[in-house]
């Protein structure tokens, strides 16, 4: 099982990746290409599901903490230490960690 140290870790980098797919310009081109395809056939329930899946802080960040989770777990050769349901009790609390860590920085904004 991963420390609390580690969690933390984890949960700042799955923060800061959601922020980045979501929400900074450096990737607007990309969200307005994907918009746009998605604006040619919008009844179709794929490109409805890749346009939530990049505009909802909840649902990218969901699996951007599974994806920090798992490169940590390989790079660091702890994957095979515990079983996978334990793994799976850490994504849920680097996805929550993280999901907190926005809700926390979006009431800051609503506050400025």
């Amino acid at each position: 099982m991963i420390s609390p140290a580690v969690l933390a870790l984890l949960a700042f980098a799955g923060y800061r990746g959601t922020q980045l797919l979501v929400h900074d310009s450096i990737l607007d081109p990309i969200r307005e290409r994907i918009d746009t395809w998605y604006q040619h056939k919008p009844e179709s329930a794929v490109r409805d599901a890749v346009v939530t899946l990049i505009s909802c802080v909840y649902c990218t960040g969901w699996w951007v903490a599974g994806a920090v989770l798992a490169t940590w777990l390989l790079v660091t050769g702890t994957f095979g230490s515990a079983p996978l349901l334990v793994h799976g009790i850490e994504w849920l609390a680097v996805a929550g960690a993280a999901a907190l860590l926005n809700r926390w920085d979006d009431s800051r904004k609503d506050g400025a």
